[in-house]
């Protein structure tokens, strides 16, 4: 099917949400809609909807704004958690690579024996890296540590050592260092949060795809997860089933971020923080991001980690 629908002025815009019930100001409604694009405003409202075209009852304006606030709170401080998470990550991975391996080891394919050689997937790693450190020469992203560093062993090397490229990796590189590198060195790093490798490799992929949604400032609330994580294993981790969580949504990634958090302390008020901003949006229901109603009894959002 040919798409076919024209550009909306905002009155029409407005006019079109009006139509569909939500109680709002119409000059409100306009002046929002100049500053928050009519799709984006759109997935909040989209839950709402009683039929095809038209929202329950009682939706309001205000009651959306209030929702659109929330999310704006929760990506923050997800933002704030999973910055922590990848430091620890690329430090933990830095350390063990480079002792086992040497400072320019990651230029050597076969330290990454669990790249696809099929996919090409070393050769995609490495050279996205090298992007990266160009970038870091450049007047617009210039690192002064690449600067010195050339400006000292130029004549020598032509790449930077492993714990300083590291420092240039997006979280992307970060999660394809962790994909490679051997089982050893996975392990090591699983083993600083007291977690088995598939565990931790799985919570990595979510915290990538959370955050990637949170840089183009995505909605949180309500969303499903495209990398549903692995829950550790009962009988060695029965604090991760006291309560029943999705594994699919927000809850259990805040709930990872907490227990990561815990487990390096770092940000030991970060569960309470998100506490707050579930106390000052009391109409918003944990269900909605696959949180149980007594989650704060859970023992990981109740007590700090055991270290």
């Amino acid at each position: 099917m040919k798409y076919e629908k024209p550009a909306l002025s905002f009155d029409e815009q407005a006019d079109k949400i009006l139509g569909r019930g939500l109680v709002a100001d119409r000059s409100d409604l306009i002046a929002r809609l100049k500053v928050t694009n009519y799709y984006r405003l759109s997935s909040y409202l989209f839950p709402f909807r009683d039929g095809v075209d038209s929202y329950r009852p009682g939706t309001t304006l205000e009651s959306i704004l209030r929702l659109y606030d929330f999310d704006q709170c929760l990506r923050n401080i997800v933002l704030d958690a999973v910055e922590s998470i990848e430091v620890q990550v690329r430090t933990q991975l830095t350390y063990h690579f480079a002792h086992a391996h040497g400072p320019f080891s990651y230029l050597d394919s076969a330290n990454f024996p669990n790249f696809n050689p099929i996919r090409g997937d070393f050769g995609k790693w490495e050279k996205k890296l090298k992007e990266q450190m160009e970038r870091g020469k450049l007047p617009k992203g210039k690192e002064d540590f690449v600067l010195h560093f050339y400006k000292k062993y130029g004549d020598e090397e032509d790449r930077l050592p492993i714990w300083m490229i590291v420092e240039l990796m997006d979280f992307g590189s970060t999660l394809s260092f962790f994909r490679g590198v051997s089982d050893p060195i996975r392990k090591a790093v699983s083993a600083s949060i007291g977690q088995p490798e598939e565990v931790v490799f799985s919570w990595l992929l979510a915290l990538n795809s959370v955050r990637n949604r949170c840089a183009h400032h995505a909605r949180l609330w309500n969303w499903t997860i495209g990398y549903p994580v692995l829950i550790p294993q009962p009988k060695k981790f029965p604090e991760w089933h006291v309560l029943r969580m999705r594994n699919d949504r927000l809850g259990i990634l805040l709930t990872i971020c907490r227990y990561w958090l815990d487990r390096i302390s770092l940000k030991q008020a970060w569960g309470s923080d998100v506490m707050r901003i579930f106390d000052n949006y009391p109409e918003i229901s944990p269900a909605d991001l696959g949180l149980p109603p007594t989650w704060r009894e859970h023992p990981i959002w109740n007590t700090q980690v055991n270290r």
